[in-house]
């Protein structure tokens, strides 16, 4: 009997640390999610640490050793300029864009695209703007003379009657003639063949400034990107503050739901806590 006792010493030993290392594991993985890249915050369904935020959003996030947020795409990386989740959206730069100090230097560019099987999508309050198109290959004509006339390849004209390229935004110079047309292209692939016929293009959103109408949106240079918030019951539960407010997250290897908690990370939320540690003890007592 006394050996039998002996023998359970060192697994009763083995087992009791076992726990406390995957207690404390559980706790430094929980506070490995940084909330905020500079002066942007970070919120879910983002994170910029692996096992943070939603796994839709996995790898998409990067926050540099220098404090400087970017998306990461199928054409590159790019400076994010602001996320907002109340109207969810991030707006990005490309530094490979025209822009006014370019003047009529027509630098090489790169078509923009997104991954399809993330949960973004293109603004329509995008608009681009391509400059000096062969016109034997893009039809360049004012819209809506030409919509009246070619009403079923309307969608397919470049507009060179565009409001925003006689109206460049912080230009001190409007764009004459048919150098500057707008067209909004419905898929990348669309996108890169007009950069094979035109010179370079940029970007311009429309940003709301709350003012009344017509007078509540403003352009200014960047891409906007719109994304889906995924709610889940388990997310809200986790985040509930009666439920300890947790962070929703996952699981880096399963990309399973994971609760976030200042005592470790949970399937449910952070009141489990108190149960798991009760079942733990249960179990140390059995063994």
């Amino acid at each position: 009997m006394g050996l039998h006792h002996q023998n359970q010493k060192p697994i009763l030993l083995l087992l009791i640390q076992l726990i406390r290392s995957f207690s404390t594991l559980t706790r430094a993985q929980s506070s490995l999610c940084r909330t905020s890249c500079g002066d942007i915050p970070i919120e879910y369904p983002f994170g910029i640490d692996d096992g943070c935020g939603s796994p839709y959003y996995r790898y998409i996030l990067v926050c540099s050793d220098s404090g400087k947020l970017e998306v990461r795409t199928p054409s590159g990386t790019y400076p994010v300029h602001n996320i907002s989740y109340a109207d969810p959206h991030i707006l990005v730069t490309d530094p490979f864009m025209w822009t006014c100090e370019d003047a009529d230097n027509y630098r090489p560019t790169r078509p923009f695209s997104l991954d399809t099987s993330t949960r973004f999508k293109l603004s329509p309050q995008n608009e681009y703007l391509f400059f000096n198109c062969s016109e034997d290959n893009v039809i360049v004509k004012p819209k809506t003379i030409f919509c009246e006339q070619f009403p079923e390849h309307c969608d397919s004209s470049c507009d060179s009657g565009s409001y925003l390229c006689r109206h460049l935004p912080g230009c001190s110079f409007a764009m004459s003639g048919s150098s500057c047309c707008s067209y909004y292209p419905k898929a990348t692939e669309s996108l890169r063949l007009m950069l094979k016929y035109c010179t370079s293009y940029t970007s311009v959103y429309w940003r709301n400034i709350g003012a009344p109408q017509p007078y509540d949106q403003v352009p200014e240079y960047g891409i906007r990107i719109d994304f889906d918030i995924p709610v889940t019951t388990r997310c809200l539960q986790c985040q509930d503050p009666s439920k300890g407010g947790g962070t929703c997250g996952f699981d880096p290897h399963t990309q399973s739901f994971m609760c976030l908690c200042n005592d470790g990370n949970f399937t449910t939320h952070c009141k489990d806590y108190d149960i798991a540690r009760h079942n733990r003890k249960v179990h140390v007592i059995a063994g």
